[in-house]
């Protein structure tokens, strides 16, 4: 192995061990593109070994008190607390964003877990009447059994605890699978996991680079629901993967949120609104702003105040003191760029950005400067496609009806914005908006209590809240005649 790169092994029935056949995998830094860790290529048979470890840990898991095994997740996030400089640094070493926001991703791993563990006494199921005499209908919720966590390359952390909490207070067990690109998280999570002696099984940990270990996990019998969060087609896949065993799915995939902008808005509140929640993250967020709409009376002044505040933001080492750190892989720089050339190509006009920086501190690494295109139309790349990174297409419209037109002409619907002091207006979209999220007057936020979930072809059940707990919970119906 070369010198000061770390090796990351997998956590398979409470064992650290590297793939069956022996292969590793580079994970690189995408601020310079160095390689600085590896990590185990598993195999089928690596899932496998997973697979039946989960199996055998769940039925002893799902027969505790959900108090003690809130209390399991509770040593988890206590045992995560003093290391929160830790994760910190590894996730920028590894995923790129700031470090003012990977402490803040580590703050909402903790919200994530803590949530989740205090629902243990909330877990609720009914009584209703019977139709005949001495009986009662009762609906028991219970566990799927075996879950797989799939996990995004955004939030390596904050996935594992939005995902991981839930499935084991509720009584599965599950097995993760952090993406390709951003791997190393997840091991390092898992110390914590054997730190505190959770039992073997409850949680597992595989890593792959290929698609064969994904649909070795997705389309084993043994998997009785998949949690997803990434794109649409990755998505699709596991629904079609998952179809002969007829799984539970969590999906939460991509979508394009309009960011819509009318001409009594506060122009202040949604100048500020539009760059922080385009540019948060680099622009990998599922609910960033991803194409502005706004209303022609006021569509110059916008964004002339756009790009005036977009050149505040700062870019470089995210361990530094800068607002913006690169994107986490090299090729969706070049999509993004690629969209950007064709739309540039098609009449839109690039206000700022829409380049590499320059100088010798990002000719490495996976930079773009953040972009703001004016004279976007409805048929161009940048407004068709999600982005996912850090450009922002504006588009002028003639009036909400266009907008929301605009809004509603797709098939992804994760979320959507709307700035207007017009109530009439504020209620009417909320009623019409077609998306699973809209937020009002507000910048992008996600809240422990609420639910984050996607209409139409941006995923199927959610995460987050009490109604994300009760989607790893299966109804059991109990006629019960005590005569």
């Amino acid at each position: 192995m070369t010198s000061g790169i770390q090796h990351y092994p997998c956590y398979i029935d409470g064992q650290w061990v590297d793939s069956s056949a022996g292969k590793t995998f580079d994970v690189e830094n995408p601020a310079n593109e160095e390689v600085w860790a590896t990590v185990p290529d598993c195999t089928t048979d690596d899932v496998q070994r997973a697979l039946e470890s989960s199996r055998e840990a769940q039925l002893a898991w799902q027969q505790l008190p959900a108090i003690e095994r809130g209390r399991w997740i509770m040593k988890i996030v206590e045992a995560l607390k003093p290391k929160r400089d830790h994760f910190a640094n590894l996730l920028v070493l590894e995923q790129g964003k700031t470090l003012p926001e990977a402490y803040g991703e580590f703050d909402d791993t903790l919200n994530y877990l803590t949530y989740s563990a205090e629902a243990a006494r909330r877990i609720e199921g009914n009584i209703f009447p019977s139709d005949q005499p001495n009986e009662q209908l009762w609906i028991q919720k219970v566990p799927y059994g075996v879950t797989l966590g799939l996990c995004a390359y955004n939030y390596p952390l904050a996935l594992i605890g939005r995902k991981i909490g839930p499935a084991l207070v509720t009584g599965n067990t599950m097995i993760l699978k952090a993406h390709e690109a951003t791997p190393v998280t997840a091991s390092e999570f898992c110390k914590v996991v054997e730190e505190v002696g959770l039992p073997k099984g409850v949680i597992n940990l595989i890593s792959g680079k290929g698609i064969e270990t994904s649909a070795a996990l997705v389309s084993s019998p043994i998997t009785r629901l998949v949690s997803l969060t990434g794109s649409t087609r990755a998505g699709q896949a596991i629904y079609k993967a998952s179809a002969d065993n007829v799984s539970g799915l969590v999906l939460e995939l991509g979508g394009k949120a309009s960011f819509i902008v009318l001409n009594d808005a506060d122009l202040d509140k949604a100048v500020e609104a539009a760059v922080i929640s385009r540019y948060a993250n680099s622009g990998q967020v599922c609910i960033c702003n991803e194409l502005v709409l706004v209303e022609e009376g006021i569509a110059e002044e916008f964004t002339r105040r756009v790009v005036e505040r977009v050149k505040q933001i700062t870019y470089g080492d995210p361990m530094g003191d800068f607002n913006m750190g690169p994107s986490v892989t090299g090729d969706s720089i070049k999509r993004i760029h690629g969209m950007l050339e064709e739309t540039v190509a098609m009449g839109a006009k690039v206000e700022i950005g829409g380049a590499r920086p320059e100088g010798e501190e990002f000719k490495k690494g996976h930079w773009y400067l953040p972009t703001v295109l004016s004279g976007v139309k409805r048929d161009m790349p940048l407004a068709k496609h999600e982005i996912f990174g850090p450009i922002m297409p504006i588009i002028t419209v003639k009036d909400y009806a266009e907008a929301l037109d605009i809004c509603n002409d797709r098939e992804d619907a994760l979320s959507s914005y709307i700035f207007t002091q017009n109530v009439k207006t504020i209620f009417h979209a909320i009623n019409h908006m077609q998306v699973g999220t809209v937020f009002v007057n507000k910048m992008i936020c996600g809240y422990i209590q609420g639910y984050h979930s996607g209409h139409k072809t941006s995923g199927t059940g959610g995460e987050d809240g009490v109604y994300g707990i009760d989607g790893y919970l299966q109804k059991r119906a109990i006629y019960f005649n005590y005569e």
